[in-house]
């Protein structure tokens, strides 16, 4: 090798000289050129984060509320959506919860009382479906019963002169009823898929759900529930000839036909019901029937051809009989032999509901998988109140 051609190739590795320049180039080049697949990789991430964040804001705005724009500020609906989706009851610990609201925690079994919200669509519901409780007295307790006390009984009276003397007249006696209160129970199921689906709306569902269920068992426990671990229904309580009422039972008026109305003057029993009710309770009174038996009462007519029944003249008035409000109550008997079809009363004074204020949810997601069961309770009693207050209409000669 020459030496000139020695020399050239040292050169290339010495800076200023010819060949260590394209060196330094080169490696200028490849570290500017790392910085930029840097940066490049650095903006798409970015980028990525961005349209997931976007994607995420669309999912939201897109998904049915569970609540209305007022409870964006209800934290303790955040930890009920998300108790009844997963069960997570992170949200539930940290939690204040206050305590007049019907959303405190329940110690020690993962339960916790429905939100007002819900609360109160639930007993919409069920104020349009368990029919009694539109013409009963509903109240609210804390305790586990609730007692009427009634004055039933006449205050001894005289005419008194100014010299003669006066004798010991008669006391009122007053009546303590106790109306006890049972639990009503209502266990549905969803799977857990259903429940991740987040455009589902999980508190309509179970609202639904347990309304129907209530609804259901309220209304034939009302009317006719026997009192063991139930409201007791006013037909359960034993009836007598109204002629021989006394206290504690409740007066009868018979059809004068078994099984049906009288062949001839039909109405008649009608009229003799209505009147059997005392004055002071007839201004407030109502017709209780099923809808079998409001088709029979429908065609009735009295004496000058007039139908004695006519319908409400405005939307959600109810129909009238003999100028009384009717409500059909599908749990009444129908038209039978001996049969008690028909009942008339202030149902105000006559029969009381007493139930608790809170609804208890209780979330198991390990009995029915994969689904999940939702166990809800309330606790609610019934009974009459006022045996004086309510008559009914017998479908038996006697």
């Amino acid at each position: 090798m020459s030496k000139a051609e020695t020399k050239a190739r040292t050169d290339i590795g010495v800076p200023g000289a010819p060949g260590g320049d394209v060196k330094s180039a080169f490696e200028g080049f490849l570290k500017e050129f790392r910085g930029f697949r840097d940066e490049v990789k650095t903006r798409l991430q970015q980028q990525e984060e961005r349209l997931t964040m976007l994607d995420r804001k669309s999912i939201v705005a897109g998904r049915p509320a569970l609540a209305t724009h007022a409870d964006v500020e209800a934290p303790h609906r955040k930890a009920f959506a998300a108790y009844l989706r997963s069960g997570d009851d992170d949200g539930l610990r940290g939690l204040a919860i206050e305590g007049k609201a019907m959303n405190t925690q329940v110690a020690a079994e993962g339960g916790f009382l429905v939100d007002p919200e819900t609360t109160d669509r639930i007993r919409g519901v069920l104020r349009s479906s368990s029919s009694l409780r539109r013409v009963a007295r509903v109240v609210t307790v804390e305790s586990g019963s609730f007692d009427v006390l009634v004055d039933h009984s006449e205050m001894g009276s005289g005419w008194a002169t100014e010299t003669a003397g006066l004798s010991e007249t008669t006391t009122p006696q007053i009546d303590r009823i106790s109306i006890p209160l049972h639990e009503l129970a209502a266990m549905p199921k969803a799977s857990q898929r259903l429940l991740d689906d987040t455009a589902f709306d999980v508190e309509g569902w179970l609202a639904e759900r347990i309304a129907d269920k209530f609804a259901r068992a309220e209304a034939q426990a009302f009317i006719s529930g026997d009192g063991i671990d139930k409201p007791k229904g006013f037909l359960s309580h034993t009836a007598v000839d109204n002629n021989a009422w006394t206290w504690g039972t409740l007066g009868y008026v018979p059809t004068g036909a078994a099984g049906d109305f009288a062949a001839t003057n039909a109405s008649d029993a009608i009229i003799d019901l209505v009147y059997a009710l005392g004055a002071e309770y007839r201004a407030n009174a109502t017709f209780v029937m099923n809808s079998k038996t409001a088709g029979a009462v429908r065609k009735m007519k009295d004496a000058d051809g007039r139908f004695l029944w006519t319908d409400g003249l405005a939307a959600g008035e109810p129909a009238r009989l003999m100028g009384y409000p009717v409500l059909i109550a599908e749990d009444m008997p129908d038209i039978a032999p001996d049969a008690f079809a028909i009942a008339f009363g202030d149902f105000k004074a006559g029969y009381t509901i007493a139930e608790r204020p809170d609804m208890r949810v209780l979330r198991d997601p390990f009995s029915a998988k994969p689904h999940v069961l939702f166990y809800a309770s309330k606790r609610v009693g019934g009974d009459v109140s006022d045996f004086a207050a309510i008559k009914l209409l017998k479908f038996a000669v006697s």
